[in-house]
């Protein structure tokens, strides 16, 4: 169970409601205030990660080698979009979990990447064989 999804908003309303305890009304508008500024910041990072994401082609990264360095489990799939700035290529059934990914570079490597709730779960690299390369312009 992911208890982010209970935790942050229980947080939220706790904060809001000791600051009403301890401040009144002033108290409320100062935690309301950063709780709107933090979700702003949230929204704002996620929207710079999707602009950038949007001028490169779906499912292309400069190298999946370094890719497959780079993941480790538990990262966010918009994590990974920021490292790749390009959106991972569908290989799963739209909306089904697990969801699953491929991000490929020029010499036909790719990372295959699982995720389950959005999070990370499983990434596997694969390299073709020397004989299989295409062609250098």
């Amino acid at each position: 169970m992911n208890f982010q999804k209970i935790l942050i908003p229980v947080a939220g309303v706790a904060a809001v409601a000791l600051a009403y305890r301890q401040y009144g009304w002033l108290g409320v508008a100062a935690v309301a205030t950063g709780l709107v500024m933090w979700m702003l910041l949230h929204f704002t990072r996620m929207m710079a990660v999707l602009k950038r994401a949007a001028d490169r082609p779906i499912g292309y990264v400069g190298s999946a080698v370094m890719l497959n360095a780079k993941l480790k489990p538990g990262v966010t799939l918009m994590h990974v979009i920021a490292m790749t700035r390009a959106l991972g290529k569908l290989q799963s059934e739209k909306d089904a979990q697990p969801e699953v990914f491929r991000w490929t570079d020029g010499t036909a490597s790719h990372v295959t990447c699982t995720f389950v709730g959005g999070k990370l779960a499983h990434h596997e690299l694969f390299r073709p064989a020397e004989n299989e390369l295409p062609p250098a312009p």
